[in-house]
């Protein structure tokens, strides 16, 4: 049976052949996918961020589908409708693009409450209620959502509840010079360099590496270390609403995943320290007092880990 740690580094090498200089953000969506989690990817247009689905989606051998979310965009847009057959008089019923293994919504704060809505028991349950029916998700069911931070007009911010119910929350961020230099020269062709990516893996096997990241020890040193991190969110002086249970667990799941990748079969306080900001980044608000003095979440994130000490476990003293 090929480990975590092998697998991610086949699918990392291929993502990177197209979508270059960002292997710890290629990191977080493999750790969510592990996690049978969600991402919410936060940045300004023209960064990659579908380039990165389809490389990703492409490199597991899933069936990607894309969703780009306008104010006139309904419900079933994306989960389906029956369409009536005038011959025999008969509904056949046509999946809408939510059925994918992994499925990119660009721009979802660009959607309306409702049909960001339709998208809450996809994300949480791995099915969809349709006309009074249920329908099962492909599995894995992958979901990447983009975030427009610099569009106000004609957009709808996702509530604090919805943006608690992604896994993960990740910025791309502005590549170096030269990796810039080298997608300008990647893309000196008619066709995306993103066509040729090819599967290194089968989707089915990520159902078996997601039941390998479950079984990774956390030491009750590290369980109490990520516990008085949450409690720091919630005793914070700058803070209105600190992280939820809910965030407590994706802590813990996403360390899991972090140390198999690298290959451990136990996770270490630096795992959760790595993946802290990106955890934590949308479950905390702000007083409106610090939101005056120019306070940010990640300076409120910095505080609580600066002022946590972290323990060193019987595996690191060896």
């Amino acid at each position: 049976m090929v480990s975590v740690s092998e697998w991610a580094a086949g699918v990392l090498d291929s993502v990177e052949n197209v979508f270059f200089g960002k292997r710890h953000v290629v990191e977080r969506l493999l750790v969510a996918l592990l996690c049978r989690g969600h991402v919410l990817l936060e940045d300004v247009p023209g960064m990659g961020k579908t380039i990165l689905a389809r490389a990703l989606a492409a490199s597991l051998g899933g069936e990607f589908s894309r969703i780009q979310c306008t104010p006139d965009l309904l419900p079933a847009d994306i989960l389906g409708v029956s369409v009536y057959n005038p011959k025999d008089g008969s509904f056949a019923f046509r999946e809408g693009p939510i059925m994918a293994n992994v499925v990119l919504v660009d721009e979802i704060n660009r959607a309306t409450p409702r049909t960001q809505s339709a998208l809450l028991e996809a994300t949480g349950e791995g099915q969809v209620s349709i006309e009074g029916k249920r329908r099962e998700l492909p599995d894995p069911f992958f979901l990447i959502a983009t975030e427009n931070p610099v569009e106000f007009e004609g957009t709808f911010p996702l509530p604090e509840a919805q943006q608690d119910r992604f896994l993960l929350s990740v910025g791309i961020g502005y590549p170096d010079r030269d990796v810039e230099q080298r997608i300008v020269e990647s893309q000196r062709r008619l066709s995306h360099p993103v066509v040729d990516v090819k599967a290194v893996t089968e989707i089915e096997s990520v159902r078996n590496l997601q039941e390998q990241v479950v079984n990774i020890h956390v030491d009750a040193e590290v369980m109490n270390y990520i516990s008085t991190l949450v409690e720091g969110t919630r005793s914070h002086q700058s803070v209105r609403i600190g992280v939820s249970p809910r965030g407590t667990l994706a802590l813990y799941k996403t360390s899991q995943a972090l140390a198999a990748l690298r290959g451990r079969d136990y996770v270490i306080p630096e795992d959760v320290k790595e993946l802290c900001s990106a955890v934590f980044g949308k479950r905390i608000m702000l007083t409106s007092q610090a939101v005056i003095r120019g306070v940010s979440v990640d300076s409120v994130i910095a505080s609580v880990l600066g002022g946590t000490p972290t323990p060193v476990l019987p595996e690191q003293r060896a």
